[in-house]
Formats: C-alpha cells, structure tokens, sequence
C-alpha cells in the first residue's frame, strides 16, 4: 500500500501507517458520516453511532478540527458544550 499524502495521514509519533491508518480513517469516516445531520451528542452517543470507543471518538472529533481533515470533510466547525459536570454535548457543522 502506498504511503499517504499529507492531506491523508494522521499524526503522533505511535502513528505507524501499515497498522493504524485504515482503523483511524474508518473511525473518522463513521464519526464524520454520523455528524452529518447537526444533532448535538455527547461522546457516548458518538463513539456507540460510530461503533468506536469514546476516547476514539473524542480523537476523531479533534481530528475534524485540524484543517487538512476539515477541508476533507467540509467541516466548517466542531463545536462543544458543557451540559452539566463532565457531560459535555458535540456538534460539527459542514460547508454547504
């Protein structure tokens, strides 16, 4: 498999692109599709939507805040709020 371009590749020194990418760039595919319709939800409801774990979800969410991502998936913005102690509630909204 050849080696992605910079616009296709994630980052961390533990990245190791032969073991890592395809799981990595599922996860974002499932959390960005899932986003799509706007609904707030909290990294539960993420990480069960896109059958990943919430550390995995809350990863994939920073990782559609990075440019080269949302340029990718047209995100516009990624945005969180505080609902109540640790709970927090996530939005993505896209580019038209």
């Amino acid at each position: 498999m050849n080696q992605p371009t910079f616009f296709d590749s994630f980052d961390g020194q533990t990245f190791d692109y032969s073991q890592d990418h395809s799981r990595l760039k599922t996860a974002l595919d499932r959390v960005a599709m899932l986003m799509r319709d706007g609904k707030p939800r909290t990294l539960r409801e993420i990480a069960d939507g896109a059958k990943t774990s919430e550390a995995g979800a809350s990863a994939r969410l920073r990782d559609l805040r990075k440019p080269k991502w949302a340029m990718r998936y047209n995100v516009a913005a990624v945005d969180s709020e505080k609902v109540s102690g640790g709970l927090w509630l996530y939005s993505v909204t896209y580019l038209r």
